[in-house]
C-alpha cells in the first residue's frame, strides 16, 4: 500500500474530510461564494451511481417530477409555522434585471410551497389518490452555521424529495413506514449502518404531526442526519385548499407525507468506509470497479495484449473496469487508484502471463491472491459481494460499539463524546430539554424498541427509550 503523505490520518477526521474530498476528486470547494461547491467529473460519478439507487427503489410506485426552483412570496408564505421553519434561511429575489419585482421570488430551501399549489389543480377525486412524486433537485438556505461540503451548504445540489397524497390518515402513515423501509434498504446497499428514530416535538419538521429521522455514526463519534421522513396530516392540504371528492360525494382534505435525502449520503459512505489510504467504496457505487495494472519490463506487448483481453472480457461481462496503461510507475498508479478507492485491482506481469493468472488485489482489506484468467469474471462477482459484505460488516462492528446503554446523565453525558447515549425518558418535554443540557447533546428521537426503566430527571418510570449525540 502507497500511503499519501499529504492525507491526514483518519482520526484527524475534520482536516482527513476536507483534504480528501479535494485529494480524490470529490468535490472542489474554491467556488468564489462560501457553501458552494463543484463536483469533479468522478465525484459527480459517484453521486450518479449513489442516487441511481435511490431513483431504482423510488420508482417501483413513485413517479418523478420537475417543479420550479422559484416560489412565489404569497405562496411561500401561507404556512405560518413552516415558514417560522426557514424565515432565516432563505435567498430572495427581489429585482428582474434593473426592475424591482412586484412579488419576491424565493428560492426554495425546500419545495413544499412549490408543489402543493399544484396538488391543489391536480388533486379532484379519490380515484387520483394515493399521489406519489418525487423530483431531485438544488435547494438554497443561507447557513449561518459553519459550512462543510456535502454535509452543510448553501446550495443542496443533489437533494430528493418524496411527496404524497393520500385518503386517510392511516394511509399516509403506511407511507411513512414505506418510506422508512426504502430508506434502510437504501442505506444498507451503502453498507451504511443507521437508525431510525421519531423525532421529538421541538425537533420536528415545521408544519408536521411528526418526523422520523435515519442517523449515522460519523469517525469523530458525531450523528449525522442521513435522512427525514415527515408525516404531514392536513396541516398543509387545508393551508393550500386540498380537496378530493370521497366515494360518498363529500369533499375531504388530503393527508400528506414528504421525505428527504441529501449528499449528506455520499458524505456518509466516505466518512464511513474511507481510511488512511482515501476512499473505500461499496462496489455498487463505485464509478470504477476494477482498474488493470501492467507491470512493464522491456517492450512489455504481451502483458499490454493481455491487459487488454482482460479489460474486455470483464467490461463484457458488465463490469465497470479501466486498463491504466499511462506511463507512471506502478507504485504511483497503486496510490492514485487506492486514493479513489477502487474495489479490486489487477496486477499482470511476466510471471502472471506466463502462468496465465492475474494477481487480485482488494481495496478494503489489500487481500492478495493469484486467480486463473479462465476463472476471472465468476471470481471478480464474488469478490464484490464480499467486499459490500465485510464493509458492512465492519462499519456495523464498529457503529454498535458506539451505542452505550445509560441510566444516569452523567454516564450519557461521556457515552455522547464518542457516540450514542441511549437513555429512557418520561416523555415531557421539559425532562427533554433539561437532558439535552445535562448530556450537552442532542436528543435524537425516540426509538420503536421499548424497555422499563426510569427518566433520569423526574424518575418517573417509563418504556420510552432515546438516543442523545452530539450531531452535525
Amino acid at each position: 500500500m502507497v500511503k499519501s503523505k499529504s492525507l491526514p490520518k483518519k482520526e484527524d477526521f475534520s482536516e482527513w474530510y476536507n483534504e480528501i474530498l479535494s485529494v480524490a476528486e470529490i468535490t472542489d470547494v474554491r467556488y468564489p461564494i462560501k457553501g458552494l461547491c463543484v463536483w469533479h467529473p468522478f465525484g459527480f460519478a459517484l453521486r450518479d451511481k449513489v442516487y441511481a439507487i435511490l431513483k431504482s427503489l423510488l420508482d417501483a410506485d413513485h413517479q418523478e417530477a420537475l417543479f420550479p426552483l422559484l416560489i412565489p412570496e404569497n405562496e411561500f408564505m401561507k404556512e405560518a409555522e413552516h415558514i417560522r421553519g426557514f424565515e432565516n434561511e432563505v435567498y430572495w429575489v427581489t429585482k428582474g434585471g434593473s426592475t424591482p419585482l412586484e412579488v419576491q421570488l424565493a428560492l426554495r430551501p425546500t419545495s413544499e410551497t412549490a408543489i402543493y399549489p399544484m396538488f391543489k389543480l391536480w388533486i379532484r377525486s379519490h380515484v387520483d389518490l394515493p399521489l406519489r412524486i418525487y423530483q431531485i433537485v438544488n435547494t438554497f438556505r443561507y447557513e449561518t452555521k459553519h459550512t462543510r461540503p456535502l454535509i452543510r451548504l448553501r446550495e443542496i445540489t443533489s437533494f430528493k424529495e418524496a411527496h404524497t397524497a393520500h385518503t386517510t390518515w392511516d394511509d399516509a402513515e403506511n407511507q411513512v413506514r414505506e418510506a422508512m423501509r426504502v430508506y434502510s434498504e437504501f442505506y444498507s446497499r451503502l453498507a451504511v449502518p443507521h437508525v431510525i428514530t421519531k423525532r421529538p416535538q421541538w425537533d420536528k419538521f415545521p408544519g408536521a404531526d411528526y418526523t422520523m429521522a435515519v442517523d449515522t455514526l460519523m469517525p469523530d463519534g458525531k450523528t449525522l442526519q442521513i435522512g427525514t421522513i415527515h408525516h404531514l396530516g392536513t396541516n398543509f392540504a387545508k393551508t393550500f385548499d386540498i380537496q378530493y371528492e370521497d366515494v360518498n360525494g363529500e369533499q375531504q382534505y388530503v393527508h400528506q407525507t414528504c421525505y428527504g435525502i441529501s449528499e449528506r449520503c455520499i458524505a456518509a459512505v466516505i466518512a464511513v468506509h474511507g481510511d488512511d489510504g482515501g476512499l473505500v467504496l461499496p462496489p455498487e457505487v463505485a464509478p470504477t470497479q476494477v482498474v488493470i495494472i501492467p507491470i512493464l519490463f522491456g517492450s512489455g506487448r504481451e502483458i499490454l495484449h493481455a491487459c487488454k483481453h482482460v479489460r474486455e472480457m470483464l467490461s463484457g461481462a458488465g463490469f465497470r473496469v479501466v486498463l491504466d496503461d499511462s506511463d507512471e510507475r506502478p507504485g504511483a498508479k497503486y496510490f492514485k487508484w487506492e486514493m479513489k478507492g477502487v474495489p479490486l485491482r489487477i496486477e499482470i506481469g511476466p510471471r502472471d502471463l506466463k502462468e496465465k493468472m492475474v494477481t487480485l488485489v482488494q481495496r478494503d482489506t489489500f487481500g492478495k491472491e493469484s486467480i486463473p484468467q479462465s476463472e476471472l469474471v465468476e471470481a471478480i462477482g464474488q469478490k464484490l459481494e464480499e467486499i459490500h459484505a465485510n464493509l458492512y460488516e465492519q462499519a456495523r462492528i464498529s457503529f454498535n460499539a458506539r451505542i452505550v446503554d445509560c441510566k444516569e446523565m452523567g454516564e450519557a453525558k461521556v457515552a455522547v463524546k464518542k457516540g450514542i447515549a441511549k437513555v429512557n425518558w418520561c416523555g415531557e418535554e421539559e425532562c427533554g430539554m433539561k437532558m439535552e443540557d445535562a448530556a450537552d447533546a442532542d436528543m435524537l428521537g425516540e426509538l420503536a424498541q421499548t424497555k422499563k426503566g426510569k427518566c433520569p430527571i423526574c424518575n418517573k418510570e417509563t418504556n420510552k427509550v432515546v438516543l442523545m449525540a452530539r450531531a452535525y
